[in-house]
């Protein structure tokens, strides 16, 4: 709960809720949800450290660039602060939750004036040397010029699954290459 109150306040603190009143609303804001599983072939420690900011640089190709406010030196942790680049718009990024003895990950980013994203990642152990991850979006508009980018972004999501999968595999193969017989 406290996790979730940090989240809202600092979304609510960026986007200046606190210091503005809203405008009225004459367009229906739009609120998309996404969600995939993938295989890492490691186990649990190993793979879940791929999916923190620093981690995923690993795998995610040169597009996934944060850039970190906190902490500094960059570290993967629960209340890191980074920012990533999403096309002309610059992404802040708060991990929320960042806690692998739960099993869960969890990330908020807001585009200003557009959309904020909810980020959650569930791990599960299938076996020693293997873990199921989950990854849900939920992605909120928080004005009208954000509609069209939360349902663009969430066709997207719909193939992040396969393309995170594939990104992962040749990661793991480059860094682990299968004994030549």
């Amino acid at each position: 709960m406290r996790t979730e109150m940090a989240a809202m306040l600092a979304v609510a603190c960026v986007t200046g809720t606190f210091a503005q009143s809203p405008a009225p609303q004459t367009e229906r804001l739009s609120r998309e949800t996404t969600s995939f599983d993938l295989v890492v072939h490691l186990p649990l420690a190993q793979a879940a450290a791929l999916f923190g900011p620093l981690g995923e640089r690993a795998w995610a190709g040169g597009h996934w660039n944060p850039k970190f406010i906190y902490p500094l030196p960059a570290h993967d942790e629960q209340g890191a602060v980074f920012s990533i680049q999403h096309g002309p718009y610059t992404a802040t990024w708060v991990s929320t939750i960042f806690d692998i003895d739960a099993r869960h990950f969890q990330y908020v980013y807001f585009i200003p004036g557009l959309m904020v994203t909810t980020i959650d990642v569930r791990f599960k152990p299938l076996n020693e040397k293997t873990t199921g991850v989950n990854v849900t979006y939920t992605r909120t508009s928080i004005a009208p010029e954000g509609n069209e980018h939360v349902a663009a972004m969430s066709e997207g999501d719909k193939n992040a699954g396969v393309e995170w999968q594939q990104a992962i595999d040749a990661y793991l193969a480059k860094i682990n290459p299968a004994p030549k017989q």
